[in-house]
């Protein structure tokens, strides 16, 4: 029987938690640094929970570890789980630098560890659609695309002082390049990236100590060319992905909650959400999808040498940044 350690309890942790006892998981314990967060969650879920990965090795042997900690521990508590033998669902960031990547990515190997970095977009009927789209070449070849995020930071978790949360905090693994999943989600629509420039910073009145918004544009080995727009400071949430094809132009919003599809001679098709679909059902799908996984040894959607593949991007873009030049991957 899988033996589930959950490490971090805030709102994702919560919800894979809820996810996981929904899909009839028996085993599971958590992790969580905050006393009063550790009761709540005992208290509402049943579950053993502990103050430290520390306290909950010394008195359990687990074979999965679900990391949802702030972001600057993810790689080392991976790590650690791995060197236990532990499968990993790690939330992403995979990490907030380069470092220590080879070492998980060589444990994982000897150990034949099933992972999976958190893309629950990949599991939305929309995002499948557009992937769907693209892949049978419903608008021909794509020579174009942009991508945008943006949300006011405080409007997250509005019960939380932004202030305190990781995303506001450098020494958390803040900032909003690493808080995106935008750039795993484009290299997933099309493909690796062969340079990129950025321009990121902060330029609002927010309370952070990290870049509120960025602007990449990448140049993909297909020879496409992309944009990602991210920021902390629209006031109106906003999620959206284009692709203009040979033959036609792919839209999606996220507010719409619909695909457009713009043919030649100004045809178009539209492609709804289904109607009362539940944003937990994404999450859902995800984690059906590890624990398939899981039971047939098969490497997930977004295992381990991918997420590698996006922080690489990542900090590429912070480098380019910093340093105001061209970075070639």
């Amino acid at each position: 029987m899988n033996k589930f350690l959950i490490i971090g309890g805030g709102s994702i942790g919560r919800r894979h938690l809820r996810n996981l006892l929904f899909l009839g998981a028996k085993d599971i314990t958590v992790v969580e640094v905050n006393q009063e967060s550790r009761q709540k969650i005992a208290t509402e879920f049943g579950v053993t929970v502990f103050a430290s990965i520390d306290e909950a090795w010394a008195v359990g042997k687990f074979n999965i570890a679900i990391i949802c900690s702030p972001s600057v521990y993810h790689l080392e508590q991976s790590l650690a789980a791995a060197k236990q033998g532990c499968h990993l669902f790690i939330e992403k960031p995979l990490a907030t630098s380069l470092k220590g990547l080879t070492e998980l990515e060589t444990i994982v190997r000897q150990k034949n560890l099933i992972t999976l970095i958190g893309s629950n977009w990949k599991f939305y009927p929309l995002f499948q659609k557009m992937k769907d789209l693209i892949t049978t070449g419903a608008i021909g070849q794509i020579m174009a695309a942009r991508c945008e995020f943006g949300q006011y930071l405080p409007d997250w978790h509005p019960w939380e002082d932004y202030r305190q949360g990781y995303s506001a905090n450098q020494n958390l693994g803040g900032g909003i390049l690493l808080d995106s999943h935008e750039f795993e989600y484009l290299t997933w629509f099309l493909g690796d990236v062969k340079r990129l420039s950025c321009f990121a910073t902060k330029v609002s009145n927010l309370e952070i100590d990290v870049e509120d918004v960025a602007e990449t544009i990448l140049e993909f080995k297909n020879g496409a060319i992309g944009e990602i727009h991210l920021d902390y400071f629209q006031r109106s949430y906003q999620r959206n992905f284009e692709f203009f094809g040979a033959t036609g132009t792919i839209i999606w919003d996220a507010n719409a909650k619909r695909i457009d599809l713009k043919g030649p001679d100004h045809s178009e098709s539209h492609f709804p959400l289904p109607e009362n679909y539940d944003f937990n059902e994404m999450y859902i799908a995800e984690m059906k999808h590890f624990l398939n996984c899981l039971e047939s040894q098969t490497q997930t959607i977004t295992p381990l040498s991918q997420a590698i593949k996006t922080i690489t991007l990542i900090m590429a873009a912070k480098q380019s940044a910093a340093e105001s030049k061209v970075i070639n991957l």
